[in-house]
């Protein structure tokens, strides 16, 4: 069953993560909402992870194949909570520059064999797949944006969103997307597209989702405060979508004793994202979750008809909208 299969990869990481060089935020330490009829996909942290990932079949039936996977923000390689990458106003240390190029070594570029091999996954399994991912970028490889790689049922990229504004400490080690990836991509089952984190908080970057016509909003995060769920919800309300929000449960164990800076968690809490993911409903009903404090998966099946329902009385970009008033140009 699907525990079983779980506490089989857990073991499996145990027994790799000595040669791990940076945190694990494996599909077991990830509350994931995923629409029904979707498969769990496996996490191609590092090269040698495939093989061994692509052999488990984390509990979900062949039948269940064929519908819209959505991992968290940072999933490959990992969302770096509690570390300082050795910097404060006006100086750097040289042991932060030693975290900052593991980090850098683990993250991906669109035309990596990482990516290739995600959509393999997305190919053989048709999915269409979501997944946070810190990207390098093409021209200079040394800058690193916060990313969602949209990949469709036929194993190509279909689109990506890079995050227009890392909050707080993250503007030290992500650079800031553009309005060229406010992505909203059609597939069979809606149009998919969304916001990273707190993203989410700026309206003018909803309206231009909303004004793409989104029907399920993927809202990944770091954030699992009680407060995140009535964000999800109100999203949903105004925009008259389904929104999938999903994030990490992660301890501090879970990182590797070897890494620079690990020393800098010594004051933390054990439970460093108690996760927190929800699906949530056109009129701001929840379907599933939100799932604090424990690994698991959530699924739904979504009623596109809800959608239209719900506009009946609130349409943001339609009936509602007020164009000879508020313009927004992106």
């Amino acid at each position: 069953n699907e525990k079983y299969l779980l506490r089989i990869l857990q073991w499996l990481m145990m027994l790799l993560k000595p040669v791990i060089p940076f945190p694990i935020n494996l599909a077991i330490y990830c509350p994931l909402p995923i629409q029904i009829e979707n498969q769990l996909l496996h996490h191609p942290f590092y090269k040698f992870w495939v093989e061994c990932l692509l052999c488990l079949d984390l509990g979900v039936k062949r039948q269940y194949w064929g519908g819209n996977v959505l991992f968290p923000e940072a999933f490959i390689p990992a969302y770096p909570r509690g570390l300082g990458f050795g910097m404060v106003v006006g100086n750097r240390k040289e042991i932060g520059r030693e975290l900052w190029l593991k980090y850098w070594e683990n993250s991906i570029s669109l035309e990596s064999d990482e990516v290739k091999q995600l959509c393999k996954i997305a190919r053989q399994n048709s999915v269409f797949l979501s997944v946070g991912i810190i990207e390098k970028d093409q021209t200079s490889e040394n800058t690193l944006y916060c990313s969602q790689i949209y990949i469709n049922k036929t194993g190509t990229v279909a689109g990506i969103h890079r995050k227009l504004k890392p909050t707080g400490s993250e503007r030290l080690i992500w650079g800031e997307g553009d309005g060229s990836t406010l992505t909203v991509v059609n597939t069979e089952f809606g149009k998919v597209g969304g916001l990273i984190c707190w993203e989410n908080y700026m309206p003018l970057a909803r309206m231009a989702i909303y004004g793409k016509g989104v029907q399920i909003y993927l809202a990944p995060t770091a954030d699992s405060r009680d407060n995140w769920q009535a964000t999800l919800k109100h999203i949903a309300c105004e925009g008259r979508c389904f929104v999938l929000g999903c994030n990490q449960y992660v301890t501090k164990s879970m990182y590797p004793e070897e890494l620079p800076m690990i020393d800098e968690l010594s004051q933390m809490d054990e439970q460093m994202c108690r996760g927190g993911s929800a699906i949530i409903s056109p009129q701001g009903e929840v379907l599933a979750g939100p799932l604090f404090d424990e690994a698991g998966i959530l699924r739904a099946e979504l009623d596109l008809n809800q959608i239209a329902k719900a506009k009946l009385d609130f349409d943001v970009t339609g009936h509602y909208a007020r164009p000879d008033i508020f313009q927004l140009k992106v």
